[in-house]
């Protein structure tokens, strides 16, 4: 998707906003470009296409995620069935939220993209695939491109932890914690 300031309401416009359930979001996904105004898909979105209609890795322009910070943009994308995006550079917000709900967001070079653009041209031909472990995307030619993650994020990604999750694991801390505190301070919990 060689589009430049992809913004959250081309991502998922904002008529779809009404729910809270992450679930049901992906059918809306790009919904203004992937359909006409009877609902028919267009034919012409990349994303209608055979070759990419299963992708799980969207390759897109600067700038992805800007404009309003509504964390429906990574459900969408997530229940659409994108795992990971890959832009020279993402929204501050849209690229915490994506960390936040399991889509890792990877930034490359200006001449990195350039390649992993004209590999997707190739449609079924081009697979790419991302090793999050050693850090690198695989092109379908062979060739590899390193990328940077925050150790935290990566953890979390690979223990498919997000922010309860991460309390969760700390839930015997809490209990004792709860416990110690009923003992020192039992006013607090009459």
């Amino acid at each position: 998707m060689p589009l430049v300031n992809i913004d959250t309401d081309m991502i998922i416009p904002k008529q779809y906003l009404k729910t809270i359930q992450r679930a049901g979001l992906g059918k809306n996904l790009f919904a203004e470009m992937r359909y006409d105004n009877d609902g028919n898909e267009n034919e012409d979105f990349v994303l209608n296409k055979p070759a990419y209609r299963n992708a799980q890795i969207l390759v897109a322009g600067d700038n992805f995620g800007c404009g309003s910070s509504r964390e429906h943009a990574p459900w969408s994308l997530k229940d659409f069935g994108i795992r990971c995006v890959i832009s020279t550079s993402f929204a501050d917000i849209f690229h915490n939220n994506c960390f936040r709900n399991g889509i890792l967001p990877i930034e490359v070079t200006h001449e990195q993209l350039e390649k992993l653009m004209d590999d997707a041209e190739r449609g079924a031909n081009a697979t790419l695939s991302v090793d999050l472990v050693a850090q690198e995307i695989h092109g379908p030619d062979g060739g590899v491109i390193k990328f940077d993650i925050d150790h935290f994020n990566k953890h979390c990604l690979l223990e498919g932890l997000d922010e309860i999750g991460l309390t969760m694991k700390k839930e015997d801390k809490v209990t004792d914690f709860e416990e110690t505190r009923k003992i020192d301070q039992p006013w607090l919990h009459l």
